[in-house]
């Protein structure tokens, strides 16, 4: 029997609410072939054209690649919109990941392993009857309708979650589960985590407002634009003559400031907006130890990297973390505590420090997006304090002037004037 003509389009965009979620809008008179070929490999329906493909292990746009080099195998239609090409042309890793001996292909079927489990739980397919926190990581208990390994173990969360150890009978899983986990044992499943939450959301049934021309949500942080650095390095060392310069290579411009206790370094081959464009460092004297530094990568709104430099041109007197932290508090950000580092998020979403204590390298991390394993830019530094107080000052303003108007394509953030050069106050 012939197949009827797949004469079907199917468009794939990122999600404006929730990175890297993919829509896929289908069109044509054998849309619905192309919609079961589209559910088979994950994506789910949305609305009578469109379906969305939200992952656990945030891995949408190498499957989005499959997906459409299949569907064009079988004679659709179909587009990839330059933003989520982007993503699919870009090798990412996951920061701090456990188990730093896996590849990237082992990494994804780690990821593939805990999406069908997540899956299984969220169908029924998989009851969970028992969890616990050991104290690093969520533990569970739960039985599979049919199949072989049906009574498990399960250990971890998102991207992360494994199967540990599988049981003949419920009565005997339960009871290992007790006896490992003793009083920390809680009945049924444990509470969805952020992730988990923000997938159902998507895959609730509510489409995007216009599938053809999707716009920024009010919490999809600003990002700079390609040539946004260059111009603005070319505009600070013109007009801030305390600052010399000098490019040693094609691809790196050097600036000292006059007191020559602060370096900074400009790669001008940083593509990618998550790519480190800029190091900056502050030593004690000409010759000194480095006190602290700073990486910002390409995509960071340059508000955020003016910051940075007028407060080393000027820096006010230090403060104390704990300040800092008030001022966070202040502007509305909320904090979350893990065992070894604190979170606080900004109330629309769209930025977010996170302090590492413990920490020498990156103990303050100010990221755009909701995750920092896929941020959509983000700013490390080495040191808090004061710097702390302006970066979440000017973040706060930031996201509220960058909060789109009902138009098809928001306005970027305005750009702020150059300071005029201020006397460098000492440091005591």
């Amino acid at each position: 029997m012939p197949y009827a003509p797949a004469d079907a389009h199917i468009r794939f965009i990122l999600h404006p609410d929730h990175h890297p979620a993919v829509i896929a809008a289908t069109s044509g008179p054998t849309s619905d072939a192309a919609r079961s070929h589209l559910h088979g490999l994950g994506f789910r329906s949305t609305g009578p054209t469109t379906m969305v493909l939200a992952r656990i292990d945030r891995e949408e746009p190498h499957y989005t690649n499959l997906a459409a080099e299949q569907l064009r195998q079988y004679g659709f239609t179909t587009e990839v919109d330059p933003d989520l090409q982007e993503e699919i042309d870009t090798e990412w890793t996951w920061a701090n990941y456990p188990m730093p001996w896996c590849t990237r292909d082992e990494i994804r079927e780690v990821g593939a392993e805990a999406q069908r489990i997540h899956d299984d739980i969220a169908a029924g397919r998989l009851i969970i009857h028992l969890h616990a926190d050991d104290g690093q990581n969520t533990v569970a208990v739960g039985s599979y309708a049919t199949g072989v390994r049906r009574h498990v173990h399960l250990h971890g969360e998102n991207h992360l979650r494994q199967i540990t150890a599988s049981y003949g009978t419920e009565a005997e899983a339960v009871a290992e589960f007790h006896r490992l986990y003793s009083v920390a044992v809680r009945p049924g499943p444990a509470p969805l985590t952020d992730l988990e939450q923000a997938i159902r959301q998507l895959l609730s049934g509510k489409p995007p407002a216009a599938t053809e021309h999707v716009t920024a949500s009010a919490a999809e942080p600003p990002i700079a634009e390609p040539g946004d650095h260059e111009a603005f390095l070319t505009a600070l060392f013109d007009q801030e003559r305390q600052w010399e310069k000098y490019r040693p290579f094609d691809e790196t411009t050097i600036a000292s400031h006059e007191s020559l206790t602060v370096r900074v370094e400009f790669d001008h081959e940083a593509r990618h907006r998550t790519d480190i464009a800029w190091i900056i460092a502050e030593y004690d004297g000409p010759v000194g130890d480095r006190l602290w530094h700073a990486t910002i990568t390409a995509g960071t709104p340059i508000t955020l990297i003016h910051t940075i430099l007028r407060y080393l041109d000027a820096p006010p007197l230090l403060a104390v973390v704990g300040e800092a932290l008030d001022s966070l508090h202040d502007a509305g950000w909320q904090p979350t505590s893990h065992p070894t580092r604190t979170i606080w998020t900004h109330a629309t979403g769209a930025f977010t420090f996170e302090h590492a204590p413990h920490s020498k390298a990156d103990r303050w991390t100010l990221y755009g997006g909701d995750s920092l394993d896929r941020a959509a830019w983000a700013i490390r530094l080495s040191a808090g304090g004061d710097l702390l107080a302006e970066l979440a000052s000017t973040a706060a303003a930031l996201v509220a002037t960058s909060t789109p108007a009902p138009t098809p394509r928001p306005a970027p953030a305005p750009r702020p004037p150059l300071a005029v050069p201020r006397p460098r106050a000492a440091r005591r």
